[in-house]
């Protein structure tokens, strides 16, 4: 199975799905498939935990980035290549975008999560979207082309991030939130 690399990212395409997260055999462009009328298409997110301290990996998604640039969210997040398994997909995009090829015991805690935004800039995200969770041993070496800042942050101190209101925190991490808190790992840390 060929799965697309990151120098061909003008190219890449997103997998477009059923209301069950099912592939209909359909794939757009992934930039221009973000408009304001986005179909419902597969994607994922995933948390990063250090295992020293259990704090969580958060990111600022790139300034010049399209699509929600400027906003902190969870480690990590894309789209699948037509074909690529979802934890393949989790592993390309952390090596890619957070320079974290080596993600441990990885696993999905919400595999049937899915969102849609309300417009931000004109965009809609229309996601099924699995939530994954692994574990790191080191900081992140991130693409700057991607990610604007980074930082390590407690569970509490992240609860209180997105209950804050002085910080632009994405749409989904907000939404996920509201699921992940009963799931383990997370509705232990900070204890």
């Amino acid at each position: 199975m060929d799965t697309i690399t990151e120098s061909e990212s003008e190219s890449e395409r997103v997998v477009f799905v059923t209301e069950d997260g099912v592939p209909t055999g359909e794939t757009g462009p992934k930039l221009e498939s973000h408009h304001g009328e986005t179909r419902l298409h597969l994607a994922f997110s995933c948390y990063v935990l250090r295992r020293s301290d259990q704090a969580l990996l958060i990111t600022q998604r790139a300034l010049d980035k399209k699509v929600w640039p400027g906003v902190w969210t969870n480690s990590v997040c894309g789209h699948p290549a037509p074909g690529e398994p979802l934890p393949d997909a989790v592993r390309r995009r952390a090596a890619y975008e957070i320079g974290l090829p080596e993600l441990r015991d990885l696993e999905c805690v919400l595999p049937k999560y899915r969102y849609r935004t309300p417009p931000f800039q004109g965009i809609v995200e229309n996601e099924f979207c699995p939530v994954f969770v692994a574990w790191a041993d080191r900081d992140p070496e991130p693409n700057s082309a991607e990610v604007g800042d980074w930082r390590w942050i407690s569970w509490p101190d992240y609860v209180q991030l997105l209950e804050g209101t002085g910080v632009n925190v994405s749409y989904w991490a907000k939404d996920q939130y509201a699921q992940l808190k009963g799931k383990k790992p997370f509705s232990s840390l900070g204890r």
